[in-house]
């Protein structure tokens, strides 16, 4: 037991994604083999307060449609800086303490502050091994309008695309008239289909808008790509070698035309075929494409990259998931199991490929 690795899980944290990250938290704390792992939990709540917590995962699961979440009620008085509506990140007593004297974090963050590279800076500065890409690629990645960037200049489809910042006048139909109906609106640095509205009409473009820049600053508007929607899992060894997972491919139910929050995680509103139900040819242009994204981006230990196949045989990057979703539905560890990486197995590599890096 003395030669465990001492590994953090840190979880929740400020974004909107805070529960799908709690939930990830679960899964994964429930896969690992404590003989091998001392794991010490540390959950962010949305206030941005860490908290060294000791829970049975179980606590940490979608029950019905109530998400969980990680709470302060039952810590101490919140300090000061908190009661500001400042995070206590390094208010003395915090949780982040716990992060001295581990030889690994897995920062189970989804979206801003956790998957955008913030946390990844952070522990670089602190010289502390992790999980995931490094900041830039956590960054750009993050980042929709980056991402499409990078990836058109790899030589990927990306589709056609309009970035809107706060600050700048309001589009009206002529001025997307290139784009046509239907649009979709989401925020450039979000995940989890928070805060995106597909469009249907010019009259519902305002609310999207509005809905899209309560979550974030910088608004993606894209045109729709009509198509097979596939997601291809890329895993890089301690060795460096990067490999890609037999893809999947997402079947809504009759009732939903696109995967919404809802859809995902609340209505058990889709079919997977895992793998995705292509020609051999097809199948290798997928994982291919998902290579080339994760290597243009310079991503290390993971992603997820999602696709539109179109009927005429166009294959378009949708996004780039730094840090996948490790919930029980998710489709990051379903596609490695079906490439044959079981769960358990899939997070000791990427832990093995953490450790394997330089501080």
């Amino acid at each position: 037991m003395a030669d465990r690795i001492r590994i953090a899980l840190v979880y929740g944290g400020r974004s909107s994604e805070h529960p799908i990250s709690v939930v990830s938290a679960g899964s994964v704390l429930s896969a690992m083999d404590p003989d091998r792992y001392d794991i010490v939990t540390i959950g962010i709540t949305r206030e941005g307060r860490w908290i060294a917590t000791h829970v049975d995962p179980a606590s940490l699961r979608i029950a019905g449609r109530q998400l969980p979440s990680v709470s302060a009620a039952a810590d101490d008085q919140a300090p000061q800086s908190l009661r500001a509506g400042r995070p206590d990140v390094f208010q003395a007593g915090s949780a982040l303490a716990a992060l001295d004297g581990v030889d690994v974090v897995f920062p189970l963050l989804h979206g801003a502050f956790g998957e955008d590279g913030t946390i990844q800076g952070m522990l670089e500065m602190a010289g502390i091994r992790y999980v995931g890409s490094g900041v830039l690629a956590s960054a750009a990645g993050m980042d929709k309008a980056f991402t499409k960037t990078v990836l058109t200049a790899a030589g990927l489809d990306v589709g056609r695309y309009r970035v809107l910042h706060r600050s700048q006048p309001r589009p009206g139909a002529a001025d997307l008239a290139d784009l046509g109906l239907p649009l979709f609106v989401k925020p450039a640095r979000a995940g989890s289909s928070v805060g995106i509205s597909k469009v249907r009409s010019y009259d519902e473009l305002p609310d999207a808008l509005e809905l899209a820049f309560s979550h974030d600053s910088k608004v993606l508007i894209e045109a729709a790509v009509i198509g097979r929607e596939l997601e291809c899992g890329v895993l890089q060894d301690a060795d460096g070698r990067v490999s890609a997972s037999l893809p999947a491919e997402i079947r809504l139910h009759a009732d939903f035309d696109w995967y919404s929050f809802e859809a995902k995680y609340l209505d058990d509103a889709s079919d997977f075929d895992i793998p995705a139900q292509l020609s051999d040819a097809d199948l290798a242009r997928v994982r291919a494409a998902a290579v080339t994204a994760f290597t243009a981006l310079e991503c290390r230990g993971l992603a997820r990259v999602d696709f539109f196949l179109t009927e005429d045989g166009t294959l378009t990057v949708n996004e780039i998931n730094t840090m996948p979703g490790f919930t029980p539905i998710s489709m990051y560890p379903k596609m490695w199991a079906e490439t044959g990486v079981g769960y358990a197995e899939l997070i000791d590599r990427l832990i093995a490929t953490a450790l394997s890096d330089e501080l």
